[in-house]
């Protein structure tokens, strides 16, 4: 099936519509907002992935964004991919339906240019350079902090577009269970149950869940490379969390936690056997992956002045692919952290800490891969005049690496409230991001030459909030000198004899953008909006980089009475070019209800994808057509 074809757009570029929006911004504030938005506008959320440290969000000088655990429960969303895109402006990327291969790109940049942690801890593959969304479940989640544009001053290698931490829950105050079942088409169905609770200085929470589904298939028929195999292609994915906590004194902290995520998903693909070397897309294709993560940690305020905190962990990314011998990629990744927070006066901190990883590699070539990082970093945050109206964020890292030696990364920022309700910021600083072990040796594509990814970023922010309204506008511009792309190689001279394409460095690539969010509460009705504008381009040939959308738009509606609620959500994502082909746009709307029967129960309801909309997420797959859930909750703590 041929790719739709792009829809018709108006050729304004991205620079006078940032300039439309950041002149019209005072004037349309009460329509838009920031998607912490649901927070009431009474409380300051506290967050802490703009410093390391905890820090209101409202004092951030980064572009940070919140989703909570009421906006994660009440989304209607199917999976982790989906909440960011729609709240945080990443767009996606996947290898057919949930479940498949998922992909993310933040402010233009690659999916493995973005780190992503758990509970304070990196995960992910060593190999391919990224986190495994699609085996992570929702129901685990405590809440999701997304810092949107380069970061590599504190978080190092990596963090070209961004961070996303994600807070596991954590227990506190009385007993508490949770759970929750639901059924939906494509023979799909989910189940959780979760406890958590706070006695005698001990805290625990512990979850649990599972969702299966026989899906559809993930490639289109009649695709380019003969992978077309017209069965369902499945998954199965089982989620374990446990954390456990000790207080032996106020201010002092000792803590356990463990997580596994296991997936088993079919997809579709073909062995080219001899001797005529044809496609044979028959086989029963599965990817099956473990991620597993067990830490100790330390936090105590050792006095006014000082609070302190140690982290050790050890995390396992396994995976076997394919059919019908899989080949295994582990990455085994070994960290420790050393934290400290020097309180210089009430409104200024110093941090300093030291960092040290080891990430082991099986599968890529026949011996083990192996590298050690060890990093020190310094940030300060402080705010200044009266109200502390102006405020000043710096940071400043040094990672020292077994494999890609030295880097020295900064970042410099300020912020200034031009009136209580109205914020203007800057930001500025330089990151990178290594090659990943498939980038250097994964056969017939990794080339040892690979460049380390060098890039140096601007942006400048508008912040406005008033009351149940609030609202937010970035502008960046990014350059990145050798960014690590996939070279097809069409022409069979640009990547060693024999490759069928490879790992190369663009020249310089130049991403720049900008994001506008907001939202706006009238009594039971809240709607937000987020609208990210992209302009991802090879400097060298000015050609646009492949999968990256020029705009994607998100809007929320949702109106709550207590006891039942309605709610809507409309993304569009715009054409986008791909290798071989041109993406057309699409837009998916997806529907919401819950009934509150009884304080500690409700009935929920949703349907995804309610126009049936014929998804192409990237080329030659497809996405599920219309889904409808319906499901219950409990919770005893009651809504």
């Amino acid at each position: 099936m041929p790719a739709s074809r792009p829809r018709a757009t108006s050729r304004v570029t991205v620079r006078a519509t940032v300039r439309g929006a950041l002149l019209a911004l005072p004037a349309c504030a009460p329509l838009l907002c920031s998607t912490a938005s649901a927070q009431s506008a009474a409380l300051d959320p506290v967050v802490v992935v703009g410093t390391r440290e905890p820090q209101a969000l409202s004092k951030s000088v980064a572009d940070v964004v919140l989703i909570d655990r009421d906006m994660l429960r009440d989304s209607g969303a199917d999976s982790v991919e989906d909440v960011l895109r729609r709240y945080a402006g990443l767009q996606l990327l996947r290898n057919g339906g949930p479940g498949q291969t998922s992909g993310y790109l933040l402010r233009g940049t690659n999916t493995n240019s973005t780190v992503v942690m758990i509970d304070g801890l990196r995960v992910g593959s060593a190999t391919l350079g990224q986190a495994a969304f699609e085996s992570m479940s929702l129901d685990q989640i405590e809440r999701i902090e997304v810092l949107r544009g380069p970061a590599s001053g504190l978080y190092g290698s990596d963090a070209v577009g961004g961070v996303i931490q994600i807070f596991t829950k954590k227990g506190q105050g009385p007993l508490n269970l949770t759970a929750g079942a639901a059924l939906g088409e494509y023979d799909s169905r989910k189940a959780d149950i979760a406890l958590s609770g706070a006695q005698g200085g001990f805290d625990y929470a512990a979850s649990v869940g599972r969702e299966t589904s026989d899906g559809t298939s993930a490639i289109r028929p009649n695709d380019v490379n003969g992978y077309y195999n017209p069965d369902r292609d499945g998954f199965a994915r089982t989620n374990l969390t446990a954390r456990l906590g000790f207080t032996p004194a106020e201010g002092h902290r000792l803590g356990l936690s463990a997580s596994q995520n296991k997936l088993n998903a079919q997809y579709d693909s073909a062995n080219f056997n001899p001797p005529d070397f044809l496609p044979d897309a028959s086989p029963d294709f599965r990817n099956r992956s473990t991620t597993r993560v067990v830490s100790a940690d330390y936090r105590g305020t050792l006095s006014p002045l000082w609070t302190t905190t140690i982290q050790a962990a050890h995390g396992v990314d396994d995976s076997r692919a394919g059919a019908p011998d899989p080949a295994r990629f582990k990455t085994t990744r070994d960290q420790a952290t050393w934290q400290n927070a020097l309180r210089l006066a009430p409104d200024q901190q110093l941090l300093l800490a030291y960092e040290h990883l080891t990430e082991k590699a099986d599968g890529v070539v026949a011996d083990t891969l192996k590298r050690r990082n060890n990093a020190y970093i310094a940030g300060y945050t402080g705010q200044f005049g009266p109200g502390g109206r102006a405020s000043v964020q710096a940071s400043l890292r040094r990672d020292d690496n077994s494999a890609y030696g030295g880097f020295t990364t900064a970042t410099l920022g300020g912020s200034y409230a031009l009136t209580e309700t109205l914020k203007v910021r800057a930001l500025a600083g330089n990151s990178f991001r290594a090659p990943t072990f498939n980038d250097l040796y994964f056969p017939f594509y990794g080339r040892a030459d690979i460049q380390p990814e060098k890039g140096r970023s601007v942006e400048l922010g508008l912040n406005w909030r008033s009351g149940a309204s609030n609202a937010s506008a970035t502008v960046y511009r990014n350059k990145v000198r050798n960014l690590i792309v996939y070279n097809a190689d069409p022409d069979g001279t640009q990547c060693p004899v024999g490759y069928f394409g490879c790992a190369d460095n663009i020249g310089r690539a130049k991403l720049q953008g900008a994001t506008l969010t907001g939202a706006h509460r009238i009594g039971n009705l809240s709607v937000s909006a987020t609208v990210d504008l992209v302009d991802a381009r090879d400097e060298q040939t000015g050609s646009r980089l492949p999968r990256r959308a020029a705009h994607q738009e998100s809007v929320s509606a949702d109106y709550d009475t207590g006891v039942w609620s309605v709610g809507a959500s409309l993304t569009e994502v715009g054409a986008r070019p791909d290798v071989g082909a041109q993406l057309g746009a699409y837009a998916l709307l997806d529907l919401r209800a819950t009934w509150r029967f009884l304080p500690q129960w409700r009935l929920e309801a949703k349907v995804l994808n309610a126009a049936d909309r014929d998804v192409q997420p990237v080329y030659t797959y497809q996405g599920l057509g219309r889904q409808a859930w319906i499901g219950v909750r409990y919770d005893m703590k009651g809504f």
